[in-house]
């Protein structure tokens, strides 16, 4: 096999695409005694930035709210590029999929923890995520979806 067809796979850059923080209701939301509903969303995407280099983002959005009013909400998106080159196609999903947001998500935790404690809140620390678990249920209900919608004949 040549040197040209090696499969290559290289982070080039990770960076922080986007990050935002609102506190509609403050100050006077801050002087609640109750401890705020915290909701976390989680997506990723992926985007071919080049020929053989991809873009892939991982988004966060932490929406807190004491009964129906917004404590804060930030949202961040943490984005990587990546070269990936020379690999099978039905490998390429879960490159972009799990390895590659494997490797951007933790800067993305340490960002919304920083933004949170910026803001004068005490930080929140997303947990960890099994990238291959929920790229798998995602893969299972396109899968399904696929089976379901009517067949064009």
């Amino acid at each position: 096999m040549s040197e040209e067809n090696n499969p290559v796979f290289q982070i080039q850059r990770v960076y922080l695409k986007e990050a935002s923080l609102e506190q509609p209701n403050s100050p006077a939301i801050l002087l609640e005694q109750q401890q705020p509903a915290v909701d976390i969303q989680l997506g990723v995407e992926a985007n071919q930035a080049a020929d053989g280099v991809f873009e892939i983002c991982v988004t966060a959005t932490v929406h807190t709210k004491i009964e129906d009013k917004t404590v804060f909400l930030v949202e961040c998106k943490q984005a990587g590029i990546f070269e990936i080159r020379n690999v099978p196609e039905d490998q390429m999903g879960a490159i972009m999929g799990i390895a590659c947001p494997q490797i951007v998500y933790p800067y993305l935790r340490g960002n919304v923890a920083d933004l949170v404690t910026r803001a004068g809140f005490p930080p929140v620390h997303l947990a960890e995520i099994n990238f291959q678990a929920m790229y798998e249920q995602q893969q299972a209900e396109a899968a399904k979806q696929a089976a379901a919608a009517p067949q064009v004949q």
